[in-house]
């Protein structure tokens, strides 16, 4: 009975703290790291504000989590476009995904990297030790689609391939004029895919 009591306490721990984290994920995407509060996580997560050090130990180890969460749906997402692709189409694919009417839109679900890039560099070592994972991890995906794969030049191809999509959606999603933000889509694409 003991067993049964403590594994159903187990069971609700985890399933509140899968909640918070969840709901941090998509706020620092929404509202940025200095922007999420741990109450507010709290309140959006159906918990009260004093349960939170239950699941962890400081705001900066909730939004390493949360960041890290963020990262693998992003990772997650890219990894099924490049799948369901034949190899040829892959990488072209990706990017169409990535500078998409709808992916420029859905900044809580969209890449954690666009949203929140400015501000990492001061955020707490283990967020940016997330964010620096989740870099090259992007960067060995859009390398991988490369013919030359394994080689240097398809890995330079990737970190420019990155850099562009990421600071592409940033700026996209930062003007106020919708056909500035096409524009830039539309030229980053057609620089960074074959001819």
């Amino acid at each position: 009975m003991r067993n049964t009591k403590q594994t159903a306490r187990t069971t609700a721990k985890e399933a509140s703290h899968e909640r918070i984290v969840s709901a941090a994920a998509r706020a620092i995407r929404r509202s940025g790291y200095d922007g999420t509060g741990v109450a507010d996580i709290m309140k959006e997560a159906g918990l009260t504000h004093g349960a939170f050090y239950a699941h962890f130990a400081s705001r900066e180890a909730m939004l390493a989590e949360a960041a890290d969460r963020a990262c693998a749906e992003s990772a997650a997402v890219a990894t099924g476009v490049v799948a369901n692709v034949p190899p040829e189409q892959a990488l072209a694919s990706m990017l169409h995904a990535y500078l998409s009417p709808e992916h420029l839109q859905q900044v809580e679900l969209g890449c954690p990297l666009a949203a929140l890039g400015s501000e990492t560099p001061r955020q707490a070592p283990e967020v940016r030790r997330v964010t620096t994972r989740h870099i090259k991890a992007m960067v060995d995906l859009a390398a991988r689609q490369s013919p030359d794969w394994g080689q240097p030049a398809a890995h330079e191809r990737a970190l420019v391939t990155v850099a562009t999509m990421v600071g592409t959606l940033l700026l996209a999603r930062a003007v106020d004029e919708p056909a500035l933000s096409d524009s830039l889509c539309a030229a980053a694409l057609k620089h960074l895919l074959p001819a």
